[in-house]
Formats: C-alpha cells, sequence, structure tokens
C-alpha cells in the first residue's frame, strides 16, 4: 500500500501530523508513505523517519490552475491507494483529485461558522483538536487517535552549528516572541520584563528565538530588558532552532510554531493564547497553557492585524508576574 499525506503549510499544521505518521508505520509496517509539503515549510518534516519520500510543491514554479494540474497527474505515475488531503484547501484539493486515487479529507469547521467568526457575530469554538481531526481522515485504515506526541526531525550537524555561535545554550531559557499575526504576540514590552524577571532567577542571559523577519521587535525586547537577552533571531535555520530547543530548559512562546518545533523535541513549553482557542491543542505537565480568558476571548481563527474591540485586553492583562508564578509553581525555576 502506498499513500500520499498532503499538509502543504504552515510549520506548526505540518508538525502536528507526525503522530499519524508514526501510527500509520506501528500499523502497517510495509506502507509507503509519501508526504506532499511546500518547499519553504519543508523543514518542519524532513528527516521524519516514517516517511519514505518527502515531495516538494515549489510555490514559484507549481502555482496556477494549469501547474496544479499537471503537479497532479505526474503524481498519478505513483499509483497510490490512498491520499491523505490534511490541508484541504483549493491546492491540495486540486492535486488530490489529479491523481485519480481515492481522496480522504480531515473535517474541517463549517463555512458558515468561518463566516459568523469573522463577522464578529460569535466567538470562536473549536469542534474537536487539530490533531483528533486528522485522525478523522484515517478511519478507512482503522487508525485511532493515540496522543500530541509530536516529532521535529534534525541532526548531530545542527547540534555542531550551534557551536560556531559560541553560546552558553545547554539547560538555557528561551522565549520566542514571533507569531504569525500581530494579535497571537503578546506585548514585548510583557516579554521584556519576563526576561528580567527570568534573568534574576537563572542569572544567566535568555535566548530569543526568531525569523530574520522578526530581528527588530527582538532586539526591542533585548532593550527592553535591560540586554538581559541575547537576540538569535535570523541567525538560526528551523533545525538549528529545534537542535536548540532540544538542550534547553524551557521555551516561553506565543502560539506559533516554535511552540510545537518544542513539543517535537520533548522540550517544556509554556504557551500564550489570546485571541485564537487554546482547546485546539491538549496539555500536559510539559505543555502548560498560559491564558487570559478574556470574556471577548476567543475572537479569531488564526489571529489578526488588530484587537477588533482595540483594547487587545486577551495579551495585554496577562503580565511578566503572573508567568512567572507559574513557571515556578511547575517546578521549573
Amino acid at each position: 500500500m502506498r499513500v500520499l499525506i498532503i499538509r502543504l503549510s504552515s510549520i506548526g499544521d505540518v508538525i502536528l501530523t507526525t503522530p499519524i505518521l508514526r501510527d500509520l508505520k506501528e500499523r502497517y509496517p510495509d506502507i509507503i508513505i509519501d508526504y506532499l509539503v511546500m518547499d519553504r515549510f519543508k523543514d518542519a518534516i524532513s528527516g521524519n523517519p516514517y516517511i519514505d519520500n518527502l515531495i516538494v510543491f515549489d510555490k514559484s514554479k507549481d502555482d496556477g490552475l494549469i501547474n496544479l494540474i499537471k503537479f497532479g497527474k505526474n503524481l498519478k505515475k505513483n499509483n497510490y491507494t490512498y491520499i491523505f488531503d490534511l490541508h484541504s484547501k483549493l491546492r491540495s484539493k486540486i492535486i488530490a483529485t489529479m491523481t485519480g486515487a481515492k481522496v480522504f479529507r480531515y473535517r474541517k469547521r463549517r463555512f458558515i461558522k468561518t463566516l459568523l467568526v469573522k463577522l464578529r457575530l460569535i466567538k470562536y469554538q473549536v469542534d474537536d483538536t487539530i490533531i483528533r481531526n486528522y485522525y478523522g481522515a484515517f478511519k478507512k485504515l482503522g487508525l485511532k487517535y493515540s496522543g500530541e506526541n509530536l516529532e521535529f526531525s534534525f541532526n548531530q550537524a545542527d547540534i555542531k552549528n550551534l557551536e560556531t555561535l559560541n553560546l552558553d545554550y545547554k539547560d538555557s531559557v528561551v522565549i520566542a516572541p514571533g507569531a504569525s499575526k500581530e494579535t497571537k504576540k503578546w506585548t514585548k514590552e510583557g516579554f521584556g520584563e519576563l526576561v528580567k524577571l527570568l534573568y534574576e532567577k537563572s542569572q544567566k542571559k535568555i535566548l530569543i528565538l526568531g525569523s530574520k523577519n522578526e530581528e527588530q521587535i527582538c532586539e526591542e525586547i533585548v532593550k527592553l530588558s535591560d540586554n538581559k537577552a541575547i537576540n538569535l533571531a535570523g541567525k538560526l535555520n528551523l533545525k538549528e532552532s529545534g537542535a536548540l530547543l532540544s538542550q534547553a530548559k524551557f521555551l516561553v512562546t506565543n502560539d506559533s510554531g516554535p511552540f510545537h518545533i518544542a513539543r517535537g523535541v520533548k522540550c517544556p513549553t509554556y504557551v500564550i493564547f489570546g485571541p485564537t482557542s487554546p482547546e485546539m491543542f491538549e496539555y500536559d505537565r510539559d505543555n502548560i497553557l498560559i491564558y487570559g480568558g478574556e470574556s471577548c476571548s476567543p475572537c479569531s481563527l488564526h489571529g489578526d492585524r488588530e484587537c477588533p474591540k482595540k483594547h487587545f485586553n486577551c495579551m495585554k492583562n496577562i503580565k511578566a508576574i503572573d508567568i512567572i508564578k507559574i513557571i515556578e509553581s511547575s517546578g521549573r525555576l
């Protein structure tokens, strides 16, 4: 049996598919698993031991209706037994259809629900966690939900690359202040104060992870913390970030890719939620939720450019001292 799993983006959503890959191989040892992902997110899944063939979608040359049809027809040559479309949007639907194989998709929220949330007529409530919804596409193969044991792959070369930065990264405290949307970001002032408090407790500079695009906000946090942090934004690739987190004491992050990378390398994580629903995921003693529970939250599916009510209380009312108390109560400070 040969199957194709499609999840084109993004970092976190791709990593969230890894429990399924493991369960498929355990239940069907001879299965061949191909995985289709967009080129910019391939490092979120490359090196996964349960994938036999990683297929990369290059948006610069593969996008557009004609190219999508061509891409799908080329995949048809692989004679897939089944296609599992865990992206379930126009691109993936066209590609999957062109393969000619039987397609199964995960259950997404109803369009009317999406519309009502976007129109601010209802608060967003999830039907189930993302991973449980993913598993719903695999009923045909008898796969049952087994938990949120994520995996993120890197190698020893990525660890060695960290040495070139001359950092004291082992057992370090790390923060990741970025996110895909502005309202998913806790305040830079909050992160600055948190860094100062963490430094007081550990007497060790805090490491800041982020992309090249987040370099400026990370530098602002360094200044707000009275230079008690080291800005690594843009200095590490995705694999090196995972390698760093595998050696870290814990991570404090927004609802973003680093949250799932950390979970995938078993780094204890404190994740801050504001406008989006924390019920999309499960939590345990190693993955602890920080959530203010404002009366207007959650108000958004994926976050927004600005708070629809203009006050941003869901993030502003979370204080650094509150996060410190949560970390202390879990025994990590």
